[in-house]
């Protein structure tokens, strides 16, 4: 089993800042894909950003493109989400996934992740 623990979340004025992270733990041995997702109050969730086990192959989805940069350090097993020029429509729930795949693959479909965080609070007032 693998765990992830989303941090980072919190309130900010529209055009701040924030970090995500995502720690993993337990049986992370082989190469798994990460991803972020987030679900807005009375909304579906949704696919943010998702990375490939080398870090190198990343994919955002159009909403976030320029203003969220997806990045993971494996030596830390830690995932991240650097979100700027936020907006008040950003605000969600935001949770990290991951799943076992080939180093180059970046997995983008809430169905093939089998690993689920918590989630984190991102709140932005406008």
């Amino acid at each position: 089993q693998v765990q992830l623990v989303e941090s980072g979340g919190g309130l900010v004025q529209a055009g701040g800042s924030l970090r995500l992270s995502c720690t993993t733990s337990g049986r992370t041995s082989g190469t798994y894909a990460m991803g972020w997702f987030r679900q807005a109050s009375g909304k579906e969730r949704e696919f943010v950003a998702g990375i490939s086990w080398d870090g190198h192959r990343t994919v955002t989805t159009d909403s976030v493109k320029g203003r969220f940069t997806i990045s993971r350090d494996n030596a830390l097993k830690t995932l991240y989400l650097e979100m700027s020029s936020l907006k008040p429509e950003d605000t969600a729930l935001y949770y990290c996934a991951a799943n076992a795949a080939d180093w180059n693959i970046v997995l983008k479909s809430q169905s093939q992740y089998n690993y689920w965080g918590q989630g984190t609070q991102v709140t932005v007032s406008s």
